[in-house]
């Protein structure tokens, strides 16, 4: 999508955000919580990529031969490319799923400098704080900038194979909008710098 000049000049950069739905679960409500997050970027105006690792699948990182696989390539272009990435995971055991680290583990060095947001699904509402390792890992690892501002939702909160509780919804919607924000900011202080 090219540049437009007026919003470069009003320092509202046009920036791309990957939402990458990281649950293998057939019936995730994480993959909810990644549509609902694209389809209130697309009201915004925003250019939204939707990834589904279940129709990209990953091979296991094996610390070798898996860096090569050519799905890791294409996963590791899109995030290189997109000036933010929203990783929607569903919450196992107090932390967010195996195939979200296994997606970290493979695309490394495509994180840095990157904004990131995430959008969770548990089954209760203890585990909340889960994110914050893997968020620690990230900003540790890669310097990416995290989002300050989460979604956590809990099964109460889907109906009918829809996000269907209007606080998540809001929380979805102010995710998106600072999730924006920062990338715009990012974009603004590298292009300086």
């Amino acid at each position: 999508m090219p540049n437009d000049p007026k919003q470069e000049r009003e320092g509202n950069q046009l920036v791309e955000i990957l939402v990458i739905s990281t649950s293998l679960n057939a019936a995730s409500r994480s993959r909810l919580l990644a549509r609902a997050a694209a389809e209130s970027l697309r009201g915004k105006g925003v250019s939204v990529r939707l990834l589904d690792l279940r129709e990209s699948p990953l091979p296991l990182c094996d610390g070798d031969a898996a860096y090569d696989d050519p799905a890791v390539s294409d996963i590791e272009a899109a995030i290189q490319r997109a000036a933010a990435v929203l990783i929607a995971a569903p919450v196992y055991n107090f932390d967010l799923s195996a195939a979200a680290k296994n997606l970290i583990e493979l695309t490394g060095s495509a994180w840095e400098d990157k904004v990131v947001g995430f959008l969770c699904s548990a089954g209760g509402r203890s585990s909340y704080m889960s994110v914050m390792s893997f968020a620690n890992s990230l900003m540790l690892d890669f310097r990416s900038v995290i989002v300050p501002r989460f979604v956590y939702a809990v099964k109460s909160d889907f109906q009918d194979g829809r996000v269907a509780s209007p606080e998540v919804l809001r929380r979805i919607d102010g995710l998106a909008d600072r999730t924006v924000q920062m990338a715009r900011a990012l974009a603004g202080a590298i292009s300086v710098s």
